[in-house]
């Protein structure tokens, strides 16, 4: 493996849905300004309670890789 640097940064996605759907649109909405994501390591999963509604959250470290300018 050559030599590289990744910088991780953590994301909350949240759906009505599941935890599963929450992850995806925290990866798929940071994609989307991101380049080069390797890894996602799902953190905590919780629920915000919004009346009677359950909102699913999952928290995710997403790491990528660093590029400079050369």
């Amino acid at each position: 493996m050559s030599e590289s640097v990744y910088k991780v940064i953590e994301v909350v996605g949240a759906s009505p849905e599941s935890w599963e759907k929450a992850a995806a649109i925290a990866i798929a909405t940071a994609a989307k300004s991101l380049q080069d994501i390797r890894v996602g390591e799902v953190t905590s999963m919780d629920v915000h309670l919004d009346g009677t509604t359950i909102i699913y959250r999952t928290k995710i470290k997403l790491s990528f890789k660093y590029h400079t300018d050369e």
